[in-house]
């Protein structure tokens, strides 16, 4: 039996990937997220074309922040937003571990279908 890789795990116990994956999952934080694709922006600039409080702003960000996808900063009177490679690189290297394993058990059952299939 292979012993399961260590993940990192953040300092309240949960994963970095467990966190990560919950923040995508949701639409408003992901809306964010392409907002903040094209340039930084304020909370309020966030808010407007998404419809909803400052408030629930800030609590998305806050998610997305925890991620490490984002970072907020204050700049006087205004709070500014932007992407953080850190949490797309973490993703990134789950999703290359994985497929990597996926593969090789996928390569090793056409290999087993093949030769049950050339054996019959």
């Amino acid at each position: 039996m292979r012993a399961a890789k260590a993940e990192a795990v953040m300092p309240d116990g949960q994963p970095q990937i467990d966190r990560l994956f919950h923040a995508l999952g949701d639409p408003t934080r992901r809306a964010i997220l392409d907002a903040l694709v094209h340039r930084p922006a304020s909370v309020s600039k966030l808010a407007t074309p998404l419809g909803i409080t400052l408030t629930a702003v800030i609590q998305h960000l806050e998610i997305l922040e925890n991620a490490g996808f984002v970072h907020t900063e204050k700049l006087g009177r205004v709070r500014v937003c932007r992407l953080e490679p850190g949490g797309l690189d973490t993703l990134e290297q789950w999703i290359r571990e994985h497929r990597t394993a996926w593969e090789k058990k996928l390569d090793r059952l056409g290999e087993a279908l093949r030769e049950e299939y050339e054996g019959n």
